[in-house]
Order: C-alpha cells, then structure tokens, then sequence
C-alpha cells in the first residue's frame, strides 16, 4: 500500500480531525474560515485515502481549491501553513511566470522539478538526523587518529599490553575533546575544493529535458581538487562530520522515498491565476496566456516528468490555486482548468476588526515581532489598546482610499510608525516606550489625512 504522508506525520497531522485543523491554522491565520475549511477537508481526504486498499486509491484524485480574493487576506499564508502542519512538500510559484511552449521563459514542468528537489532536502534532512550521532562519532575517531596516530610496538612490548595502553590514552584524549580542552589546538586536513565550471544552456532547455546529467559524464569537472588546510578542531570536527553524514546517507534511497513523497504528499499553490484567465485573440502582448494554461492543464490533470531524481507522476498532487480576480474572473480560464479545480473559496476582505486580531492574536503576530525586536536593545515596548484600534483604524483608511493590499499595509503603517524607536533605540536614555493613541495620531495622522502623500509613504 502507498505511503501517502511522511512517516513523521503519522501522530501529528496524520491523525488530526478536519476541526483541530482549522484550530491549528487559526493560531497563524485571522478569519477565513471558509478558506480553513477547505483544506483541512482536502488534507483529511489525503489521509483517508490512505486507509482505502492500493486499486481504490490510485482512482481517487485529490480536490484541487480556488481560491478567489484580494491581495494580502492570507491565501499563501493558509497553504504554507497547511504543508508545514503536513510537513509535505511544498511549493509556491506564480503562474504568470509561466511562458507557452516556444516562448522564452520557464516551463510548467519546473515547478515538479523544484518540488522534487525540496522533497529531496527533507528527506535528507531528515535521514541526517538519524545517522548524526553515528557521524559524530565516526568524525571523532578520525580526528583522533590525527591527533594521536597509531605508534608501532616495540620489539620488547607485549601487543596486548600496547594496544590497550593506547586505547587509554585514545580514550582520554576523547574525553578531552568533548569537554573542549583541545580546541585552541590545530590540525591539518585534506580538504576538497568546490570547483564552479562554468557553462551554458541554451535558452529554454533545460538538462533534464535533454536528459543529460554533466556530472556523471564529467565527474572530474565538478570534484575539485584536495589541498590541505590547517583548521582549528572545532572547526575540523564540524568538517568532518559533514563528510561522515554524507557517506552514511544512500542518496539512491532518500531520492526515490523524495519522489514518493513529492507524488503522494506533494502540495504546489499556484498564485496569480487570474493573470493567465481571459481569452485573447491573436493581439496584443499577452498572446501566450491561453497558452500557459493548456500546459498547466496536464500537470494538474495528472501526467509523468522527468526529473533528474527520476520520473514523477503528478496525478495525486494537491493543487490550490489563487487569485484575486479583479479584472478576470474563474469562467475565463479554460473550461479543463476550471474542471480541475472543484473547491472555489471566496476569502473576505479585512477590515478594522480583523487588522486587530491580527496585530495581536497569531503566534507571530506583528506587535509581538516588534516588541521582540527592540528587546534585543533592551527597549521595552508597550501599545496600549487604544493605539492598537487607531493603527488598524489608520490601516483600514489607507485601503480604502489608496489600493487595497489587506493585511500587507499593516506592514507599511508599523515601520512608519516606529521608524522613530527603530533608528534612535540604541541612544535611547529611557528605555521603556508606550506606544499610546496619541504617539499613533503624532506619527500617522498627517500621512493617512494628506491622500497623495500617503500614496507614495503608505
């Protein structure tokens, strides 16, 4: 039966209910409930399928979202949050970035070439974590023998007698190293150099696509040489270390668990769609939009690409799609795409309320950044409520008046407000700050009142 989770999910996210999903997403998200729902639906449907028998499981397609709302809501922020609770792969591009074949520009089959080389850091990341100590070990050893090479028995010496008398004095000089009592001495290594050849590809191709992999055909080229370098021993044990966990791991055996874990696990949100929506004739600039979207198609609906990794099926890939929609909207994408993407969402635009839970609720909530940040000065920062409704408040004007970029101008409107604190806090004699409603009005007012200035500031 296919493994369609890691097997690090199995008692977090692989077990978890569509409702403690959305519970763990609105430790990070404000609002959007409809958005959560979605997802933890389409999440949990991933670990039913993997309860069903392997023929009924190959037949089930994965419930691709829309989502459709404008910028700065949280719809990339949802799905990153999704993947990292799934710890699955995940990749984010826009797909405007996206050119028709025979266009210069990226191919849709990179975004799984990407996905597959992040699937391949996390499993190496963590087979790492498995044979570390084994490294650690192994990188001791050889910088003991080192700094205590093996001295030949003497004629008159009993072997047994030697050899443990070494393994004593071994096994100090251990301790030692592990206590740091060795690390102001040097030692010398033999070191590879990177070597960085230097070649082209021609535009639009790419090695894979000619399937030719140049370092197994010039392994010499990209080796580099080996010099020797004196290091001190911290530095020396950390080196080799890294050479002792890169030979314990099976790149062989993480690439193929890499590309199951991309097919079975793999989430892509795909941002930007409405700028590839619309039907074009053959006018204009923008000629190859329709174009993007028949070679997206494929990817979404299911077919085979060619990695350097191997071959990657994308049929049971989750795909979450946004938008904001102004100008284009869902029915102009291709009758197949729209096809492809079943679950459409509609995410609210924030307002007043929501700018204040978000300053304040999340675990990373943008107050709290601040009050971190000036922590490392020894400044302590206060926002009194009042002053906290006034910034959302401030925010919320701004939108309205000037474009609207959601949750992104509480951004701009913070780093206005404390760009005072920011640059004078280390000189600062007095170190405790309130941030009352009338230091806001004294910073913002004048901004947010004068429209064209707040055009350019916020």
């Amino acid at each position: 039966m296919p493994i369609l989770l890691p097997e690090t999910t199995q008692t977090s996210a692989g077990t978890m209910t569509p409702r403690q999903i959305v519970a763990e997403l609105d430790k990070h998200v404000v609002g959007q409930s409809a958005a959560k729902r979605a997802v933890a639906i389409a999440l949990r449907n991933r670990m039913r399928r993997q309860k069903l028998p392997p023929e009924l499981a190959e037949e089930i397609a994965p419930k691709n979202i829309l989502m459709i709302g404008p910028t700065g809501v949280g719809k990339t922020e949802i799905a990153r949050r999704l993947a990292k609770l799934a710890q699955s792969p995940f990749l984010k591009v826009e797909a405007s970035k996206f050119t028709e074949v025979g266009y210069v520009g990226r191919d849709v089959d990179s975004m799984i070439r990407d996905l597959a080389e992040l699937a391949v850091d996390m499993v190496r990341e963590e087979r790492l974590e498995d044979v570390r100590a084994k490294a650690r070990q192994n990188a001791e050893d050889r910088l003991l023998d080192l700094l205590l090479p093996p001295r030949p028995i003497a004629p008159d010496e009993e072997p047994a007698t030697a050899r443990d008398a070494q393994q004593q004095t071994r096994e100090r000089f251990r301790e030692q190293l592990r206590a740091g009592r060795l690390d102001a001495r040097a030692v010398e290594l033999d070191v590879r150099e990177k070597s960085f050849p230097s070649f082209e590809i021609i535009a639009g191709s790419s090695v894979e696509e000619v399937d030719i992999n140049l370092k197994d055909m010039l392994p010499g080229l990209f080796q580099g040489k080996n010099k020797k370098r004196k290091m001190k021993i911290p530095e020396a044990l950390e080196y080799l270390t890294t050479e002792e966990e890169q030979k314990l791991i099976d790149m062989d055996s993480v690439a193929r668990a890499a590309v199951e874990r991309v097919e079975q696990a793999g989430i892509i949100f795909l941002d930007e769609i409405d700028k590839i929506a619309g039907r074009e004739g053959a006018h204009g600039p923008d000629v190859s939009r329709e174009g993007v979207q028949r070679d997206i198609l494929p990817i979404v609906e299911g077919t085979t690409v060619n990695t350097k990794y191997g071959m990657v099926r994308t049929d049971h890939i989750l795909f979450i799609a946004a938008g904001a929609f102004h100008v284009s909207k869902p029915s102009d994408l291709i009758p197949e795409l729209q096809g492809r993407f079943p679950i459409r969402v509609e995410l609210e635009a924030l307002g007043k309320d929501e700018f204040v839970r978000i300053l304040t609720e999340p675990r990373n909530a943008l107050i709290k950044q601040y009050v971190a940040l000036m922590g490392t000065e020894g400044i302590t920062l206060e926002f009194t409520d009042a002053a906290i409704r006034q910034i959302a408040d401030f925010a919320q004007t701004v939108n309205e008046h000037t474009e609207n970029i959601g949750a992104r101008r509480l951004h701009t409107v913070l780093e206005k407000l404390l760009d005072e604190i920011s640059f004078e806090g280390p000189d600062l004699a007095e170190k405790t700050t309130t941030i009352d409603e009338a230091y806001v009005n004294r910073m913002l007012a004048d901004i947010v009142k004068n429209e064209d200035l707040s055009r350019y500031i916020l």
